[in-house]
């Protein structure tokens, strides 16, 4: 199951940072997960300041 982003995310990068397959790019309006890229690690929700990251 991937996680994703919620509508909180400020565009800030640092999920993109932290994830270790680079499963994470800049979208429209927010950053978005790859979910065929995502190993479900969760380094992301821990990098992410706005706590906009959870399990999908």
């Amino acid at each position: 199951m991937a996680y994703v982003i919620s509508d909180e995310c400020v565009s800030c990068g640092a999920c993109a940072e932290g994830c270790p397959v680079a499963a994470i790019a800049e979208g429209d309006s927010k950053y978005e997960i790859n979910p065929d890229a995502c190993l479900d690690c969760g380094a992301c929700a821990s990098t992410c300041p706005m706590g906009a990251i959870s399990e999908n």
